[in-house]
């Protein structure tokens, strides 16, 4: 039905925002590999894939993304230390 793909193009770039955020921060983790892949991954479905399989490729690809974040050494790192706020 023509209304469902014209709603599935317009969840479309929220769902790339969502793989590029999960993506920037696997790089401030330092997992830099895996933020190019998904990142390599998500440009050329972005660019080429406007209809149900391309959603949920992102959808994927943002999945996928924050589960290697919460997989990274780095980031468990990163988050106890940014999780100790009180003051001494």
């Amino acid at each position: 039905c023509a209304m469902d793909e014209s709603i599935q193009q317009a969840e479309m770039p929220n769902l790339y925002r969502d793989v590029l955020d999960a993506v920037a921060r696997l790089e401030r983790v330092g997992e830099r590999a895996a933020a190019y892949e998904i990142r390599r991954k998500a440009i050329r479905t972005y660019s080429a894939r406007w209809d149900e399989k391309g959603k949920r490729s992102l959808d994927k690809l943002a999945r996928q993304a924050r589960a290697q974040l919460a997989a990274s050494p780095h980031a468990a790192a990163l988050g106890s230390l940014a999780g100790n706020t009180e003051p001494a």
